[in-house]
């Protein structure tokens, strides 16, 4: 059963991909789906390809998309890298990454950066994270964090730093908020930064 928490998270995702027109999205690291099955029933979207590491997730998302039969976009399952995208990969409008790169190890950050931000360049980026702060909340130890296969969790100074840097670096414009929960001094149990890519020159950025 999905949390509230965790249904608060994938409806701020659902709504930025909405908001941003995009009709053609990857869902990196999709695991069992929570957000790829909610992409699948929207008409907007024409394609949708869903990319994990994991088989065992994946045939779990294929048995919920056979019981909930969407009528939406075209749905492609892949068991692949997101740090090693393939070329038709490149030039989708959108790409949501949801609580998947704390799974990363940092040394390998920079891998994923160079991947998405400038291998597949989509238009618009959505990456959400846990945040630190909000761990005492849910009973998480200093010393621990909510997941044993987490490699870090970042507090909300730290995320910004990390998407201002990678906006700088490869010419995009990021904005951050709290989701999932809204706590007046430790923010939400998750951020959430949207990267949008500027047109290209000539008016090539659509």
């Amino acid at each position: 059963m999905t949390s509230w928490l965790h249904e608060e998270r994938l409806q701020a995702v659902k709504a930025v991909v909405r908001e941003s027109g995009a009709a053609r999205v990857l869902d990196l690291g999709c695991g069992d789906g929570d957000l790829f099955v909610r992409l699948a029933g929207d008409p907007a979207l024409t394609d949708l390809v869903g990319v994990d590491l994991c088989r065992a997730s994946l045939t779990r998302l294929r048995a919920r998309l056979a019981a909930c039969a969407p009528k939406g976009p075209r749905i492609d399952l892949r068991e692949a890298s997101m740090t090693e995208p393939t070329p038709d990969m490149v030039g989708y409008d959108c790409a949501v990454l949801v609580e998947t790169i704390e799974h990363i190890s940092p040394n390998a950050l920079s891998k994923l950066e160079r991947a998405l931000f400038r291998t597949m360049r989509p238009r618009t980026i959505v990456i959400t994270t846990p945040n630190a702060e909000f761990n005492r909340l849910l009973g998480v130890p200093p010393h621990r964090m909510r997941h044993p296969d987490h490699r870090f969790e970042w507090d909300r100074a730290t995320f910004r730093r990390w998407c201002a840097r990678v906006a700088r670096g490869t010419g995009y414009a990021a904005s951050t908020r709290d989701i999932a929960g809204r706590h007046p001094d430790l923010g939400g149990a998750s951020q959430m930064a949207v990267f949008q890519r500027p047109p290209e020159a000539g008016g090539r950025g659509a």
